[in-house]
């Protein structure tokens, strides 16, 4: 089964990557698969890709349902193990 998770840009880099937080974890990703991205906006993050951006709400929706079912924060096995891909 494949995860995809929201996280929030925090700071573009060169090239076609940039820094999101993942549930308080900092990781580099690329934004190659998204055009027109932004610090502030929301993307879907999967293997270390961003996949589509989406709207805030929408992404703090998803964040809620995660942390209800216990998967979100660093210590949440679904976030840490996208952290970990995210890190190859």
């Amino acid at each position: 089964m494949c995860l995809a998770i929201p996280a929030r840009i925090v700071e573009l880099l060169p090239g076609d990557a940039c820094r999101v937080d993942l549930g308080g974890v900092r990781k580099e990703i690329s934004l190659a698969l998204v055009d027109g991205a932004a610090v502030g906006d929301y993307v879907i993050v999967h293997v270390g890709y961003a996949l589509s951006k989406l709207d805030q709400d929408e992404a703090e929706q998803t964040l809620a349902l995660f942390a209800e079912a216990g998967l979100a924060g660093p210590a949440g096995p679904a976030l840490a193990a996208a952290s970990e891909e995210g890190a190859a």
